[in-house]
């Protein structure tokens, strides 16, 4: 499968080599996105817009848009295309949120 195009995603923090990530988990639900994707779970066109309602909804709330919580956009836009796709549960996206926020916490001494 062709890679999907990038340059139709809203404000993607791209380089020279590709996306930029300063966390690793923030390369962790691209990876997924474009797995879902390859999967033919979502066209990369849905992908685009959800993301695109993603960072509207945040700057409605209040995001002061300054580049730092762009893959914040990308997991809230990934919940919504899974959920609404019935490809998990929002029961099953909490607990799960849950458990990571906890492992979190534990490895770090500290809740983000």
């Amino acid at each position: 499968m062709q890679s999907p195009a990038l340059d139709v995603l809203p404000e993607l923090p791209i380089g020279e080599g590709g996306p930029i990530f300063k966390e690793p988990w923030q390369a962790q639900a691209f990876a997924l996105v474009l797995k879902l994707h390859e999967q033919g779970l979502f066209t990369w066109q849905e992908w685009a817009e959800q993301l695109g309602k993603a960072i509207s909804a945040a700057r409605a709330q209040g995001d002061p848009d300054i580049g730092d919580t762009y893959y914040n956009h990308w997991l809230a836009a990934l919940e919504e295309i899974t959920t609404g796709k019935g490809l998990v549960t929002t029961d099953l996206l909490a607990s799960r949120k849950h458990q990571v926020q906890q492992e979190h916490q534990r490895l770090h001494g500290h809740d983000h």
